[in-house]
């Protein structure tokens, strides 16, 4: 179980920068041009003054692009984060660290894993996350980045033992249909998306998406997997065309019997049945037989 995150992001107290430049620059500049005008005892105190207010309004400035954050700590302790872009000014003393708070894209490589049958399949995964907590992404985990890859990977392969990557028994009547890695696309991803999201709120890192990339069984499993999905569609197909030739058959029996066209006993109608079964299953064109004779002769 993941342990109770210990930090939490909140707002740092930032100036507009452009404010501090220009009083920066001015200080700096008054002072030098009156030392300049009138050298003296005193007005050098007071062009090192300007030169020190000057010194900390240049000092305290950092720029932050939109998306992007500031961690601001002051001799190992945590004082806010700021997410004002533009050009900021906080205490000089502070550190500032830029944290990128954007939507970042991971791909995970193949990864050959058991599904909930025990089956070798191959599987991955495309994931789409970013930062909304700063102080719980820097400080409750060494590596934000290495940890979303090492719980992605470990998601994915607990998603795979959760369902099989496809239904081998047909679902009987009334039965639920079984949600499987093949035919349950979106509740997979729903499934993948929560398990992502409980691991990564350790790191305080939010999941915008995530979805199944491959999928597909192991290669050593792969060609018998393949001769049982054609045995299914030829047994499809068959009682496909078993289940319209019994109507075609049944339409011209009934046919015959109401234009009174033949009268046929239950052996002749037993042979007519076969012979149209035999040309309307049959995968070759039917060849036709004369009889000169009768049925019972």
């Amino acid at each position: 179980m993941l342990d109770k995150p210990t930090s939490q992001e909140r707002v740092a107290t930032s100036a507009n920068g452009f404010v501090y430049v220009i009083v920066g620059v001015l200080a700096m500049g008054v002072s030098a041009a009156l030392l300049l005008s009138r050298p003296s005892p005193g007005l050098a105190g007071i062009f090192g003054l300007g030169m020190l207010i000057g010194a900390w309004c240049l000092a305290g400035l950092y720029m932050l692009q939109p998306n992007q954050a500031a961690l601001l700590m002051l001799f190992g302790s945590y004082r806010g984060t700021d997410r004002s872009d533009g050009l900021r000014w906080a205490n000089p003393f502070y550190v500032k660290k830029k944290i990128s708070v954007r939507a970042r894209n991971f791909n995970s490589e193949k990864l050959k894993v058991n599904d909930l049958r025990g089956n070798p399949i191959e599987i991955a995964s495309a994931i789409v996350w970013k930062i909304e907590d700063t102080a719980q992404a820097t400080f409750d985990v060494d590596n934000y980045e290495a940890y979303v890859l090492t719980q992605a990977e470990s998601a994915v392969r607990h998603l795979a033992l959760s369902y099989a990557y496809d239904n081998l028994d047909e679902p009987g009547a009334g039965n639920q249909r079984e949600i499987t890695l093949r035919s349950g696309t979106d509740e997979v991803a729903l499934a993948l998306r929560a398990e992502l999201q409980a691991r990564f709120a350790q790191a305080g890192i939010v999941v915008v998406d995530a979805k199944l990339t491959h999928l597909a069984y192991a290669p050593e499993i792969a060609g018998t997997m393949l001769r049982r999905q054609q045995a299914e569609a030829i047994i499809a197909a068959r009682t496909k065309i078993v289940q319209g030739a019994v109507g075609m058959v049944e339409l011209a029996l009934n046919g015959l019997a109401e234009r009174g066209l033949l009268e046929l006993d239950d052996e002749r109608k037993a042979a007519m049945v076969s012979n149209l079964l035999v040309v309307l299953c049959s995968d070759h064109d039917a060849t036709p037989v004369v009889n000169t004779g009768t049925l019972y002769n």
